[in-house]
């Protein structure tokens, strides 16, 4: 017997649209795969985001699903 703990999103279930950094526009469902801070100066540094696609065919894990 499968044991599935995981639940499955409903149509309220909020999802992320922002800019994918690998594919230059803006997507659903993106996630967090690299943090960079900027320190005390201007800089064009910061987050990147990828969507699904990117995220499969760079090989990229997202920030919250990596091991401590």
């Amino acid at each position: 017997m499968a044991d599935d703990t995981q639940t499955p999103g409903s149509p309220t279930t909020p999802v992320g649209y922002g800019y994918c950094a690998w594919h230059h526009r803006h997507a659903r469902g993106v996630r967090l795969i690299r943090v960079e801070e900027a320190g005390s100066g201007p800089s064009t540094r910061g987050n990147m985001f990828a969507c699904r696609p990117c995220r499969q065919a760079y090989n990229l894990v997202p920030l919250a699903d990596r091991p401590l």
